[in-house]
């Protein structure tokens, strides 16, 4: 469980225990959730993605969990690469040397985990620059979880975020 995250029940009053062990829900109901992005109704869930992405952003604080800086990388683009080598005063080959690998899809991502760029605070020491791919992440409130299912789920073990989104979908679906 992510420290705080008992306390954050803003917006959740007819759920208060959503996010209670929210990580190992999240485990146990991946083949629900594959059944459900693979069965959703696409206009429907776009309806209500705006709507429960800034209730998830209102209810769950980013800085008390930061998993997705912790065990993911973004891409880093040839935009994201000029920018943040621009804003640490380095050249954008020392950035990519110091910081960077190509992965197997040949995507520039980080060579470490934690993010170097990850204070012990969980802030970001370029937020203002951030990758693009940290900047939308978790791609909650387009139809990103409806065309990239793979990854959604994956995203779903670790952000959050993710699990609260499709977790509120499942259940408006019910009708709880």
């Amino acid at each position: 469980m992510i420290a705080g995250f008992q306390t954050l029940t803003c917006g959740m009053a007819r759920d208060p225990d959503l996010l209670n062990n929210w990580e190992k829900k999240s485990g146990e109901r991946q083949k629900e959730y594959k059944k459900f992005l693979n069965r959703a109704n696409k206009n429907k869930v776009l309806k209500q993605l705006p709507e429960l992405n800034e209730e998830a952003f209102s209810t769950i604080d980013c800085l008390q969990c930061a998993n997705c800086c912790k065990t993911y990388s973004p891409r880093f683009t040839p935009p994201d690469i000029k920018r943040i080598s621009k804003f640490v005063g380095m050249k954008e080959g020392d950035f990519r040397d110091t910081y960077l690998r190509e992965d197997e899809d040949g995507d520039n991502v980080l060579k470490e985990l934690p993010c170097a760029f990850l204070g012990d605070d969980n802030y970001c020491s370029i937020y203002d620059v951030r990758p693009t791919d940290c900047a939308r992440f978790p791609y909650m409130d387009d139809d990103f979880m409806l065309k990239r299912q793979p990854l959604a789920l994956k995203n779903s073990t670790f952000c959050p975020i993710t699990y609260f989104v499709i977790e509120k979908l499942i259940a408006t679906e019910k009708g709880r």
